[in-house]
């Protein structure tokens, strides 16, 4: 049944795609066939992944012991907002539902002790003006420490989350968004204790980089924050017909990373430590041809080497022999990409997420990769977890 279902939504997209149907090519298209894609979610489960009754479990017996630092949070008062602002589809594909507790089935099913959960796009782009970003923000991360992080032990949520503050950037032109973007990250860092901070790629068609920006990155150097680059749909882009997330996103992650080379970030600010979503999209491949012109011709350029990079949709043998050549094995990192690839989980069997890591990894470079490395980087949840 599931198959059946699963073959029904692929087919619609590639419909979609071949007869040049846009694919909700912005946050505000209401050309998506949301009716109909959802039906085909829910019949995959894409809207609850793992959120199942009776949820299946890794193995019996054993102790989840996966971190996986690539996941996403849709509280239901962010949902109403991005319904209320007319946000219908996320990366072109419909938002999935999200709840702790399907979060929590999800991670029991595929083996994952924790997830270090962000928000996927837009952010707070759709939202009307700096004031109402600043409060979103704040209620976001608050929400992360106060419903998912700080909770009672008896709990089912107890030590299964961790989180990446939402800052409220929308326009970096305005120096008093930048100002304030510093400030909710100082307090993200220093009075909520969250885990890190998540950036995307652009913001208003200004990519990370940019001297705009340079007293946020100047706060998150002084802050030594882990930090986490997502993408976002580009400001222009073809008409391919093609949902954002398939090509797009991987390409506007490298625009942002090269930019961050070219502009000297790595370099000027040095105690950030970046995770770059979807293996670094294109960068693995591009490390020779796109630091050309930084003066370093080093095949493992040594500003794309000192980065992290997740696994999320990009676990394939391919993807991973190219990272490989770029950095260690302890600059990689487990993701998932929870509940936005809900595609990708809903015909696996309980146990391993993405056993094809397999190919690429011996079980000892898998436990880094599954497990210690976030935990090397990310002390604050390996002291909730209290791990010794």
């Amino acid at each position: 049944m599931r198959q059946a279902w699963m073959r029904t939504f692929v087919l619609m997209c590639r419909a979609r795609i071949l007869n040049g149907s846009p694919m909700a090519n912005d946050h505000h298209s209401k050309t998506l066939p949301r009716r109909q894609l959802m039906k085909a979610a829910v019949g995959l489960g894409l809207t609850a992944v793992g959120g199942l009754a009776a949820p299946l479990v890794a193995r019996a017996g054993t102790v989840p012991s996966r971190i996986d630092v690539h996941a996403h949070l849709i509280p239901d008062f962010y949902r109403q907002a991005m319904a209320d602002h007319g946000v219908e589809g996320d990366g072109g594909i419909p938002i999935p539902a999200w709840s702790p507790t399907a979060a929590v089935n999800f991670m029991d099913k595929f083996g994952i002790q924790a997830q270090v959960v962000s928000l996927s796009e837009p952010g707070f782009a759709f939202l009307p003006d700096r004031t109402a970003r600043e409060q979103m923000a704040r209620r976001v991360n608050d929400y992360i420490r106060d419903a998912l992080i700080q909770v009672p032990s008896a709990s089912s949520l107890c030590r299964r989350f961790g989180g990446f503050a939402s800052l409220p950037l929308g326009d970096p032109d305005d120096p008093a968004e930048v100002a304030a973007a510093c400030a909710e990250a100082e307090r993200a860092i220093h009075t909520l204790g969250l885990d890190g901070i998540g950036l995307y790629s652009s913001y208003k068609g200004i990519y990370l980089g940019d001297p705009r920006l340079d007293p946020l990155m100047r706060t998150l150097n002084r802050l030594g924050a882990y930090v986490f680059i997502h993408p976002v749909a580009p400001p222009v882009r073809p008409e391919l017909s093609m949902p954002n997330f398939v090509l797009d996103f991987p390409f506007e992650t490298t625009r942002a990373v090269t930019n961050l080379l070219y502009k000297g970030i790595f370099l000027r600010y040095p105690f950030i430590r970046w995770q770059l979503a979807h293996a670094g999209g294109t960068i693995p491949f591009l490390s020779y041809r796109s630091a050309l012109l930084a003066l370093n011709l080093n095949p493992r350029n040594s500003s794309y080497s000192r980065l992290f990079y997740d696994t999320a949709l990009s676990s394939a043998p391919p993807a991973m022999a190219a990272l490989r050549q770029v950095t260690e094995v302890s600059h990689i990192l487990l993701g998932t990409d929870y509940p936005y690839a809900g595609i990708v989980y809903a015909l696996k069997w309980p146990g391993d997420p993405n056993p094809e890591l397999n190919d690429s990894f011996n079980p000892s470079e898998r436990m880094q990769v599954d497990r210690s490395n976030a935990l090397a980087q990310l002390p604050r949840l390996a002291k909730r977890l209290d791990t010794r």
